[in-house]
């Protein structure tokens, strides 16, 4: 029985995703990302161990409530680091006509092609837009996320883009404009979010005894994140 490691669940997440939808946050993540909120789930040892079947089983007690358009939403953490157990996890759901996607930051270890074959979504977190920036913020090379982008590119798998918008980091016009030339060469792009860079995990980080490197940036603008949105989709259309 195929088993893997769970952080938490959610059971009426309204953000990640299509509908109403159960949330499973993955244990694991190889990257270090300086704005992590959810730096408890770096530890791929840590959180609880479960079988795909009994991840199922409670999955399953929430169908009711998808109706349409909801379903179950793989996040982390960091999914592709756990790819039998997410496999073997989707390949369930997809028999028992739930709705799947992953949250992603593309970063994985393999078997892309296998896990894009049960996946209706993905939420893709670009973190940067090359390569110096990219390991600022994670601690790890784009490479990763390149390989990634080329494998759901030929799967034919929708796509959601989600890009954190940090003052003074991933917040200038220019920065913006590389990001849409990236999304230009991505088929599939259902939608776009840009999303404010906030403060609210510094106390994980004090807690955990981690330091933030982060802790000198302000939250970002809400109205300036909204006007480069615009500016992004202006752009790639």
């Amino acid at each position: 029985m195929t088993r893997g490691r769970i952080h938490s669940f959610e059971s009426m997440g309204l953000v990640d995703g299509p509908g109403i939808r159960v949330v499973v946050f993955f244990q694991g993540c190889p990257l270090r990302c300086a704005y992590c909120h959810n730096p408890d789930t770096w530890n791929l040892n840590e959180g609880t161990e479960i079988t795909a079947k009994d991840l199922l089983n409670k999955i399953l007690r929430f169908k009711p409530y998808f109706k349409e358009s909801g379903g179950v939403t793989f996040s982390g953490g960091e999914v592709l680091l756990q790819p039998d157990f997410l496999i073997a996890i989707l390949k369930m759901c997809k028999e028992n006509g739930i709705h799947t996607v992953i949250d992603t930051s593309g970063f994985g270890i393999g078997k892309y092609d296998e896990i894009l074959k049960y996946t209706d979504l993905v939420l893709l977190d670009i973190k940067h837009v090359d390569d110096v920036g990219y390991k600022y913020l994670t601690g790890k090379d784009k490479l990763y996320l390149d390989q990634f982008l080329k494998t759901v590119d030929k799967s034919n798998t929708k796509l959601w883009i989600r890009h954190v918008v940090i003052p003074g980091i991933t917040d200038s016009e220019e920065h913006i404009f590389k990001l849409g030339d990236i999304i230009k060469k991505i088929k599939n792009v259902e939608k776009i979010e840009l999303l404010p860079y906030h403060t609210l995990g510094i106390n994980k980080y004090e807690n955990l005894g981690i330091n933030y490197r982060l802790k000198e940036v302000p939250p970002m603008n809400k109205e300036q994140t909204k006007k480069l949105e615009k500016l992004l989709e202006k752009y790639i259309t």
